[in-house]
């Protein structure tokens, strides 16, 4: 059974003026970026897929992304795999996209994943109410 991981960090949004450090609060505010990444390796990729999508391109291959990135194929590959686990990538054969078209439609599909999970959480919550005595 596949998963989806979702991080969402509620941070606030002062000070951030260029794009690039939108766009950095933006995928920050996902759980994409971490302070572990030194040299914005996720960040990195992460716009070389929106270049990508904003291109209407047919999607980029891990060694596509590395020579864009200047990244080692282990270090893009290792990145891409967090991304697909986070629900906004998507493979296909070995090209890969952004799951949507636009930020705002990322957002709309990260809530309808919370919310699915979320659902599931007080299923099984209620159901362990019941078992152990609680409701």
């Amino acid at each position: 059974m596949g998963f989806t991981r979702i991080t969402i960090i509620r941070t606030e949004r002062a000070g951030y003026s260029g794009i690039n450090e939108r766009l950095k609060w933006f995928g920050a505010s996902l759980g994409l970026f971490n302070l572990r990444d030194k040299d914005s390796s996720c960040f990195r990729i992460f716009i070389v897929l929106l270049e990508d999508l904003k291109k209407k391109d047919t999607g980029l291959s891990s060694d596509d992304i590395a020579v864009k990135t200047l990244l080692s194929r282990g270090t893009v590959v290792h990145h891409l795999n967090k991304l697909m686990e986070s629900g906004i990538v998507v493979s296909v054969g070995n090209r890969y996209f952004l799951k949507v078209d636009t930020l705002e439609e990322l957002v709309d599909a990260v809530e309808q994943d919370l919310l699915k999970s979320l659902q599931n959480l007080r299923k099984v919550g209620r159901d362990l109410d019941k078992n152990l005595g609680l409701q």
